[in-house]
């Protein structure tokens, strides 16, 4: 059995490079989407430095100093959908209850590792 760090740098390149294909025709990255998808700054914080997806969104007319925009809420809209069935087809077959555990674990996994 291969070590949870290895299936953990697995799943975060396949989401990685499957966001990147989903996106693609929008020209967009994942990183775009984060950012689109929530106005909490402290959400992005894990993400670095957002400046130039930031800027490349306020080119598109997408974000202004107050957040989104009209054409970025309809942008929003029309990737969530692209997303949503996304995040259904990486957690098929995958019980709510399995799901939480994942993420239960990994959090705490993050938590201990935040002490040192």
């Amino acid at each position: 059995m291969k070590p949870i760090g290895f299936w953990f740098a697995h799943l975060h390149q396949a989401l990685e490079s499957s966001f990147e294909r989903i996106l693609d025709d929008e020209g967009l990255t994942r990183r775009h989407w984060q950012v689109l998808n929530t106005a909490d700054s402290e959400a992005l914080k894990p993400f670095g430095d957002l400046q130039k997806t930031i800027s490349d969104l306020r080119v598109r007319g997408w974000i202004d100093e107050g957040g989104l925009t009209e054409a970025g809420r309809a942008a929003q809209l029309r990737l969530k959908a692209t997303v949503d069935a996304f995040r259904s087809r990486v957690t098929e077959g995958i019980s709510d209850d399995d799901y939480r555990t994942t993420v239960t674990v990994l959090e705490r996994m993050a938590a201990n590792l935040a002490r040192e």
